[in-house]
């Protein structure tokens, strides 16, 4: 975590740097570019505030797949990071090894959705499930005694 922090502020420098030579950029751009470093501002200040807490007293507080997703969010926001300053830098990032990181991340990332979603899904309760077939399946003992009379009245109902 330090090191995206370092990251962000580090591009952040850069940013303001930048800013001073504005004779460099199309004005068009200006806006995006504040509104960019804007961002990387909102960025930092939450990775502070995450940054605040000790990772093991955070750690502590969360159940391993709540953990497993945590590290998932910060893993996957530092290489998008990495991707945004690739580009920045005239890198082109598809070409480099950041997009098959940031693949094999989404891979984990729908493996963990796919756990909690099975773990959202209802339960079969297999008791009740039994007595719902064996109640409503024909047993051929008790029923044909029953149905027996019941065809026997039917069949004196339709004689008389």
């Amino acid at each position: 975590m330090k090191r995206i922090i370092i990251f962000v502020s580090t591009f952040q420098m850069e940013m303001s740097e930048d800013d001073n030579n504005m004779e460099e950029y199309p004005t068009e751009i200006h806006d995006y570019l504040a509104a960019f470093e804007k961002s990387l501002g909102s960025v930092d200040e939450m990775l502070k505030t995450m940054m605040s807490v000790s990772r093991s007293e955070l750690l502590q507080k969360l159940d391993p797949l709540e953990q497993a997703k945590l590290d998932l969010v910060s893993v996957y926001t530092l290489n998008s990071m990495f991707w945004v300053y690739l580009a920045t830098q005239g890198i082109n990032p598809k070409e480099h090894p950041v997009k098959q990181e940031l693949e094999r991340i989404r891979t984990y990332m729908n493996k963990v959705k796919e756990i909690t979603d099975k773990k959202k899904a209802s339960k079969l309760d297999k008791g009740a499930a039994s007595r719902f077939v064996k109640n409503a399946l024909w047993e051929p003992n008790a029923e044909n005694d029953h149905t027996s009379k019941t065809s026997a009245k039917g069949k004196k109902l339709q004689r008389d």
